[in-house]
Formats: structure tokens, C-alpha cells, sequence
């Protein structure tokens, strides 16, 4: 009698190396362009008021931001 019929992982064609890693660094370089490149006073008045918070407000935001792209990351593979 067979087990249950379970689907096999794809293979990937290389492993994850650091051409994946200079891409998702070219990425995060154009996302990080478009703001000020469309809108410069918005991006400025923005960041004049990152600027006013707190340190542990700021960091609460870096840590949203990371907890997010880690979801997120874990969500598309």
C-alpha cells in the first residue's frame, strides 16, 4: 500500500549566493529612490519630521519595518 503522494520540492537551479543578494540590494536602492525622485518636498517635510522623534520611536519603526520584510520574506518563499 503507498504512503500519501506528497509533491517534491523543485530543485533550485543555484543556490542563494550573493548575486541574489546585489539584487535585492539594487532593489532596495530604486524603492529607496523613487520617493525624493517624484516628490522632493514630500520626502523632505518627511524626513524633517523622522527626524524630530526619538531615538526609541525610531527604533520602533526599524523594527516594524524588519519584522515586516522577515514576514514578508518568509511569506513568498
Amino acid at each position: 500500500m503507498p504512503g500519501p503522494h506528497r509533491h517534491p520540492r523543485p530543485a533550485r537551479s543555484k543556490p542563494l549566493g550573493s548575486d541574489l543578494f546585489w539584487a535585492a540590494l539594487a532593489l532596495a536602492l530604486v524603492l529607496e529612490g523613487l520617493l525624493p525622485l517624484i516628490a522632493p518636498g514630500g520626502w523632505r517635510s518627511t524626513f524633517q519630521k523622522l527626524l524630530q522623534l526619538r531615538d526609541g520611536q525610531l527604533r520602533f519603526f526599524g523594527l516594524c519595518s524588519v519584522l515586516l520584510g522577515l514576514a514578508l520574506l518568509w511569506f513568498v518563499s
